[in-house]
């Protein structure tokens, strides 16, 4: 086994909404063999390791609050329509793994009875013990919360061993500065919260990290994008960042 006695028996994985896009077309905001690649992969880990799995994703494909509000929107408004933007991709997720064979749920924390359920903690505990997926989506249901705040939030309410941060763009882990800016930044392939937290160093937002912090959930950072790291991370394999 590898790091914190991996296989871990429960997890919560965040994905960006980016990392639905093609890289290869600036106008698809959701490119249906990336969707189905990683329904691939979700599937192919769960058959191998029996790992329950939960998902939180995120809209910046479709929309940003954030960026709704630098310019001149109200930022409950904009933060309202970003967690919509969310609900789209989960529905697009679950459309790929249910056509891959696996059973899926997506709970939103904002009601939406025609689309999806509620978000409801023990029943999402028991889709994971049925062998169901589950998506979360809407992130917090809060304005000024990021979905990787919902992601360390469900994480801690379902009792998931870690939180799977998967990144896009090719950042595979965190480092000592920004890779893309700084030629002389360091990889690191384990470090504490409180460095984290100290240093600033955008592995999560700081919300996200203190929660996780607090309750000791131990997070792995790494890059998503590439075909085959979801299985290196849930075998424990040295790859990305272990944050704890």
């Amino acid at each position: 086994m590898g790091r914190q006695g991996a296989p871990w028996a429960r997890v919560v994985l965040k994905i960006s909404g980016e990392a639905l896009a093609s890289s290869a077309a600036a106008d698809e905001v959701i490119d249906g063999r990336v969707v189905a690649r990683l329904a691939r992969e979700v599937v192919s880990v769960r058959a191998e390791f029996g790992t329950q799995i939960a998902i939180v994703v995120g809209g910046g494909n479709i929309w940003r609050g954030a960026t709704g509000s630098a310019g001149g929107m109200d930022r409950a408004t904009a933060d309202y329509m970003g967690m919509l933007a969310t609900v789209i991709n989960a529905l697009a997720l679950r459309d790929a793994l249910e056509r891959a064979g696996q059973p899926t749920r997506v709970q939103t924390a904002i009601g939406m009875s025609e689309l999806a359920e509620p978000y409801i903690r023990l029943r999402a505990i028991r889709h994971l013990e049925k062998g169901r997926v589950v998506l979360f989506a809407a992130g917090t249901g809060n304005p000024f919360f990021t979905t990787d705040t919902a992601g360390a939030l469900r994480a801690i309410e379902i009792g998931a061993d870690i939180l799977l941060k998967g990144t896009h763009g090719g950042v595979d882990g965190v480092y000592s500065a920004d890779p893309r800016i700084d030629p002389t930044a360091v990889h690191l392939s384990e470090i504490g919260y409180g460095e984290v937290l100290e240093k600033d160093l955008r592995a999560m937002d700081l919300t996200g990290i203190t929660l996780c912090k607090e309750n000791s959930l131990p997070i792995l950072y790494f890059s998503i994008s590439m075909e085959g790291n979801l299985r290196s991370a849930l075998a424990g394999d040295e790859i990305g960042t272990l944050i704890h």
